[in-house]
């Protein structure tokens, strides 16, 4: 059986669980605020970060003619993120603009993006959700994105959500919301956390049954380890 790649571990495993992993590596920051799925319900998004930054615009460098050139920065991001990753966007928290409409994500769709993330809004909010892409908002925009938003940077360092995101970084989204793993722990915090996912898995189960929490979660009874191996044989037959 081939190895799973990180991306496939990632899709398993919850955003609560991931915060817990990083959480104990002193990463107290990585879930991105006011943020979450345009339609709850759709599969666990990862992939890694291909970024968009916004600025304020600026009336005289941003009048609708921009749109016409091929070189504009909201497109060039749209056309050049990679198959299987999120394309992160810095849209400075404010959802008064859209920082895309559906024309622009169901391209993103049709080129095999993994997914896509704005601290803003997107124009056209109920064509996006029916999407099979996971998109991740503020809240629905007003129609434009010309009043207040000028695609500046792509492919750098933002911030979104008040969370500082690096191209290459892995970004999970679920319905509870997204988090951002530094992409040179990535691996190792997947492994982790499919190990607390079994394991808390193994505790529901104790927990639909009656058995108290005490010991058992966290496990300070050495018996329960000891159960637990034995589940998990059980479960691998």
């Amino acid at each position: 059986m081939a190895k799973k790649t990180t991306v496939e571990k990632l899709r398993q495993i919850s955003t609560a669980t991931i915060a817990t992993c990083l959480f104990k590596r002193g990463l107290k920051n990585q879930f991105i605020q006011e943020v979450s799925a345009l339609k709850p319900g759709k599969m666990t998004m990862a992939g890694q970060a291909y970024t968009l930054r916004y600025i304020p615009a600026r009336e005289d460098l941003n009048p609708i003619e921009i749109f016409e050139d091929p070189k504009h920065l909201q497109r060039v991001a749209v056309e050049e993120c990679p198959s299987g990753y999120v394309l992160v966007i810095d849209s400075r928290k404010d959802a008064r603009a859209a920082s895309g409409g559906s024309i622009l994500i169901t391209r993103l769709m049709k080129r095999g993006v993994a997914g896509i993330v704005t601290d803003g809004g997107f124009r056209d909010s109920a064509e996006i959700a029916e999407l099979t892409l996971p998109a991740f908002h503020k809240q629905p925009s007003a129609p434009t994105n010309l009043t207040l938003h000028q695609a500046i940077a792509v492919n750098e360092p933002i911030s979104c959500g008040d969370v500082a995101v690096f191209p290459g970084d892995f970004i999970v989204g679920d319905d509870d919301g997204v988090m951002v793993i530094p992409e040179n722990i990535a691996g190792e915090v997947a492994d982790e956390c499919l190990q607390i996912t079994e394991y808390e898995e193994f505790v529901m189960e104790k927990v639909h049954k009656g058995q108290s929490i005490i010991g058992l979660y966290p496990p300070t009874d050495p018996k329960t380890l000891k159960e637990f191996e034995a589940w998990k044989k059980v479960q691998k037959i």
